[in-house]
């Protein structure tokens, strides 16, 4: 899980990396007019590529995690969604083709801009595609499949577009190499998912219609819930620019861009953890799994939202410089967003995977209309503010929302969340502390890095006082970092299966025998793999086990098959040591 989640972030930030890079190349490169054309073309490609997707990859990954280790149901379910893309997406992209000459005209750029809209609409079809895969592979529990594809279609889109610039193909050449990009990520995906489930195991052609419709169904909920979201993150910018002008906007809208990085942590989290509480039919949703995956979250999200409220004024001007000293207010004003911002992700990814994105429709459309009306009402008085606000109020609303969803379909235990964010809330009371004794501006850089982990540092002392967390999870995540930067770290040392485990929320403590050991086995007691000494995750793919008795009772053997893979191992529970694996030695 630890390492889906460290890929899933690789896969953030790679793309946000070629995509800064190429940006800075092109500016310069095509010069204001040309890179001009180049974002109106961009800016037609985000608008379509949602109605392209239409809910589909998220759609198939539910059914897909639903299915997880039996290659020809998950076959069945990638052969509908690419007849459904099919259909669709090339449908979009085909009327995109054809209608290039006419908004060419619109813009008033003529000949400039047909051939960049035309190479756009092949690309957004490509990259349709690819997310199918791409979201396939994350539901699959291979998430450093997603990694590698995600970073060899970036590397191939920068290298072609500065290959025909330099050329001297201009934005035309700009835009083709966006799309000789995604179709390599398209193909791509095609050649990795066929190696890893089979060459016959996915098909396009004649699908049953029952199946159809209930893939195409559950797209249309996420497609509208995708549209509502896609206006709460816009329209605020753009409300602000029609009432108080451009610079206004351009205050609000640079610290939204330069928090949304803070989102990506709890982005790939929710993208390692949500997968879990599909309902496969051999395991119950993993919710100890998803319960740790939001506290944790929280935990790690404090310190983050008391940097940002109360260092807003140094973090402006280091980021967006001296002109947009009046944005440090709206940074501040959003603190809140950017705590609840850590466990929505996670809370929406969770329950689209129980199959129920239906219930989230009245949600995101509430917080549209929630935002929208708190803006108008306040945005003659407090300005550009207003829209922080309602941002926050809105999300506020949506995560209550998703925590009442999720508590009535699986149990999730809110009363121990809100205890954590409690217990939080007073450690980063005791951050805050030191950074405002430090000061909040006009200190050298070196003063700002002492002041910061003096902060952190009286925030996890505080936290473990708390009781929040103990000092072996402090110990784990250190060597859990250590492994992330390459640095060794001694191993944990691993509990015999009669130690005492540290209690999980809803669970009791770990069976000692074959006979107490039955109600987990079957399903009714929490997932066996997250008591400490039984945590098992296959080290190929990061997929969890489905653990079961072998041979007669007493004998403490088990089998282990691999959720991700299908891999069985045999293992001894006295001291979880692998007897025999199917030329995969490498559980851990």
């Amino acid at each position: 899980m630890r390492r889906n989640a460290v890929f899933a972030l690789g896969v953030q930030l790679s793309g946000a990396l070629f995509t800064g890079a190429m940006t800075l190349f092109l500016v310069r490169a095509l010069g204001p007019e040309e890179f001009g054309i180049f974002a109106v073309a961009l800016a037609v490609s985000g608008l379509i590529l949602l109605p392209s997707d239409f809910g589909v990859s998220q759609s198939a990954a539910r059914f897909i995690a639903e299915r997880r280790g039996n290659p020809t149901a998950v076959g069945e379910v990638l052969g509908d969604a690419l007849t459904l893309k099919l259909i669709g997406s090339s449908a979009v992209s085909a009327a995109l083709f054809a209608a290039a000459a006419p908004i060419a005209e619109l813009y008033g750029d003529g000949p400039n801009l047909v051939w960049p809209l035309r190479w756009i609409a092949i690309a957004v079809f490509a990259q349709s595609v690819m997310t199918l895969f791409t979201t396939s592979f994350v539901a699959l529990g291979r998430t450093s499949i997603s990694f590698r594809l995600v970073f060899s279609e970036s590397a191939v889109e920068a290298g072609a577009t500065v290959a025909l610039v330099l050329l001297g193909t201009g934005v035309a050449g700009a835009s083709l190499g966006r799309a000789v990009g995604f179709a390599f990520g398209a193909l791509g995906g095609v050649y990795l998912m066929l190696r890893l489930l089979g060459r016959r195991s996915v098909g396009v052609g004649r699908r049953p219609g029952q199946r159809l419709r209930r893939l195409a169904g559950y797209a249309g909920a996420l497609f509208i819930i995708d549209g509502a979201w896609a206006l709460y993150s816009k329209l605020d910018v753009v409300l602000i620019g029609a009432i108080l002008g451009a610079g206004s906007a351009g205050v609000y809208a640079a610290p939204v861009k330069v928090l949304a990085f803070v989102a990506y942590p709890s982005i790939s989290a929710a993208a390692a953890v949500a997968p879990r509480l599909a309902r496969h039919e051999r395991h119950p949703p993993d919710v100890p799994a998803f319960h740790a995956g939001l506290r944790y979250l929280i935990i790690v999200q404090f310190p983050i939202t008391v940097l940002v409220l109360v260092w807003a004024e140094p973090i402006t001007s280091l980021v967006l410089g001296s002109g947009y000293a009046e944005s440090a207010g709206v940074m501040r004003a959003l603190a809140p967003w950017v705590l609840l911002s850590s466990i929505a992700p996670m809370l929406a990814l969770g329950v689209n995977y129980l199959g129920e994105a239906r219930r989230r429709i009245p949600l995101a459309i509430g917080a549209v209309v929630i935002d929208i009306a708190i803006l108008l009402a306040l945005i003659d008085s407090l300005g550009v503010l207003a829209g922080a606000i309602g941002t926050d109020i809105a999300l506020f609303v949506y995560v209550l929302g998703h925590l009442h969803i999720c508590r009535g379909l699986v149990g999730l235990e809110v009363g121990a969340l809100l205890l954590t964010t409690a217990r939080s809330a007073v450690a980063a009371g005791a951050m805050a502390t030191v950074l405002l004794a430090v000061g909040t501006s006009g200190l050298a850089p070196g003063l700002y890095l002492v002041a910061g982990a003096g902060g952190l540092a009286a925030y996890l002392a505080m936290i473990v006082l708390a009781g929040e967390v103990s000092l072996a999870e402090l110990s784990s995540a250190r060597r859990i970092l250590g492994s992330v930067l390459g640095r060794p770290a001694p191993p944990a040392p691993v509990a015999p299966a009669t130690a005492p485990a540290t209690p999980v929320p809803g669970a009791s403590a770990p069976p000692r025998n074959e006979e107490a050991l039955t109600p987990y086995l079957q399903g009714r007691g929490p997932s066996l793999r997250r008591f400490p000494g039984f945590l098992l995750l296959h080290a190929s793919c990061g997929g969890g086990f489905d653990i079961v008795p072998a041979g007669d009772p007493g004998t403490g053997a088990f089998v282990a098959t691999c959720l991700g893979c299908g891999k069985r191992f045999e293992f001894r529970s006295q001291a979880l040591e692998p007897t025999r694996g199917d030329d995969h030695p490498d559980t851990g």
